[in-house]
């Protein structure tokens, strides 16, 4: 194809006839059978006036226009089976790419499915009641599902970042995640989706249990033959892939148990900000007012580097969620976690944003051993509820306030439907992180006029950012070095960071099963 550059406005870029100005724009006929494909569209607002870049191409005469892939997967009802613990987005799409591969994937799911899940989260929002399987954390979709639905991703050295937005269209989702710089698909769209893909695997014949937690792994020698789950049942396969996300604490300890190799790893922690929206689009749109019609609700990218006591700390925003809602994601009982989320038009009047701090396995002295900075995030999350009154409540500080050390008096309006109690975050928070993210915030609000100010304030606690486990896998067959047949996956094993990265590693692992199980080497 022809590959062209243009400029255009907000309204052109965002308006309903998108596709008819980028042909004007290219003095192309409004004909049927000239075809113009936008292959990326992306919002400059470095300059007074918000202009949009998009990049399309312009297929030459009999020249095959690409389209999104429509999957098919043939029944798989005598195919060999594979289990897989865990119905996130790496479990998910671990099952597609075995159907594609010929094999019948097994899902055993702790949570419930979408629909279900609902209830769980009203109880969370409403009574402060938390269910340990059916969460904002647990459940069909995983975390992704409800805590918002970007699908931008660093990690395309992974896999097929294409393939993977091609089968979320192919079950429903808008074909503009195939060419915006910032793909989002909005958690009042994505149960739709997932369900869909539900479907495709229960069509193929593939199995999915919902509501069954696995509490044992079931091993013939060195090799993983299937699971054992909490209703005593025995599910069966040629391999495992344990897709299990990074808040399944129980897991980890589990093999801990069995005298399987896990590990410490690097993870942040720190605060959820929340600022009005509008505030944010003055300082990233350079208006007064409204942003308009067209342009999407602005996000922000931060990030300082500082040296505090003798050891380099990275602290970052994390899971920018414009026109969103912060979310109670604690998976138990006695915990506090905080975590964001968008719809998809990102129409609420505030913007959160996670603001971590590295922490290493150096700062949990405490404790040692591989589950040393599983208890230091524990051990926060318990706090941070207790001090807070022991419900969903969470604490919460002034941005300024904050900063300079002091409790506020009062809080502003939330987007946090359990509520936030006035409380020193000093208290809450390790000295270091306290500490980090008061010296940030300062430099924030240098880089970015107007972001440190009381009207924003700082909830905690965002911790769940990514696994403080890595499972050990081997670089080329992804298996566990001591369990062959055990096939760690995705975030929770710490190889994956987000819808994208997690569903691209789900791929792998079962491209990894299938091709040790064609050596024959299981």
């Amino acid at each position: 194809m022809k590959i062209v550059e243009l400029v255009l406005k907000p309204e052109e870029a965002f308006g309903d006839t998108f596709p008819e100005i980028l042909k004007a724009k290219l003095s192309l006929p409004a004909d049927e059978n000239v075809t113009v494909v936008p292959l990326r569209r992306s919002i400059d607002a470095r300059r007074r006036e918000v202009l949009v870049h998009i990049r399309c191409g312009i297929p030459g005469p009999g020249e095959t226009v690409p389209t999104p892939r429509t999957p098919s997967y043939p029944d798989r009802s005598s195919a060999p089976a594979v289990i897989i613990v865990g119905c996130g987005p790496a479990g998910l799409f671990a099952a597609v790419r075995l159907l594609e591969l010929g094999f019948r994937p097994v899902i055993v799911e702790r949570g419930k499915d979408v629909r279900e899940r609902r209830r769980d989260l009203a109880a969370i929002n409403k009574h402060h009641a938390v269910n340990p399987d059916s969460n904002y954390c647990f459940g069909e979709g995983g975390a992704g599902t409800y805590s918002d639905g970007k699908l931008y991703t660093r990690s395309s050295k992974r896999g097929d970042v294409r393939r993977i937005l091609d089968i979320l269209v192919a079950h429903g989702a808008k074909p503009d995640i195939l060419y915006d710089a910032h793909p989002h698909i909005g958690t009042n769209r994505l149960p739709r989706i997932i369900a869909s893909i539900r479907q495709s695997i229960l069509e193929a014949e593939g199995v999915i249990h919902f509501n069954k937690r696995v509490t044992d792994l079931i091993m013939d020698a060195a090799r993983v033959t299937g699971v054992v789950t909490h209703d005593g049942d025995e599910l069966k396969g040629e391999g495992v892939i344990l897709a299990t996300g990074h808040s399944a604490r129980d897991i980890f300890h589990l093999l801990h148990r069995k005298g399987l190799a896990i590990q410490p790893k690097p993870f942040a922690l720190g605060v959820r900000v929340e600022h009005p929206q509008q505030l944010i689009d003055s300082i990233q749109y350079h208006c007064e007012g409204d942003r308009g019609p067209y342009l999407p609700a602005s996000s922000y990218a931060l990030v300082h580097n500082l040296e505090m006591g003798g050891a380099k700390r990275g602290v970052f925003s994390f899971c920018m969620c414009p026109g969103g809602f912060m979310v109670p994601a604690a998976t138990a009982p006695g915990e506090i976690v905080i975590n964001g989320m968008s719809p998809s038009r990102r129409d609420s009047r505030f913007a959160n944003s996670g603001i971590v701090v590295s922490v290493s396995e150096a700062d949990a002295r405490d404790s040692n051993g591989p589950l040393a900075l599983l208890e230091f995030q524990e051990n926060v999350e318990r706090l941070a509820c207790a001090m807070a009154g022991g419900t969903q409540a969470a604490p919460a500080q002034r941005l300024v306030d904050f900063v300079n050390g002091r409790v506020s008096s009062t809080l502003a309006e939330t987007s946090y439907q359990p509520g936030v109690v006035p409380i020193d975050l000093r208290g809450v928070l390790p000295d270091f992180v306290s500490r980090s993210l008061q010296a940030a915030f300062r430099v924030f609000g240098k880089k970015m006029k107007g972001y440190l100010t009381n009207e924003a304030q700082v909830v905690a606690v965002e911790s769940r950012t990514s696994s403080p486990i890595r499972i050990p896998r081997d670089a080329e067959t992804l298996m566990h070095p001591q369990a062959r047949g055990l096939f760690p996956c995705g975030e929770g094993a710490g190889y994956a960071g987000g819808i994208m990265s997690a569903a691209m590693d789900g791929e792998r692992c079962a491209e990894a099963f299938a091709r040790v199980f064609s050596l024959k080497k299981l």
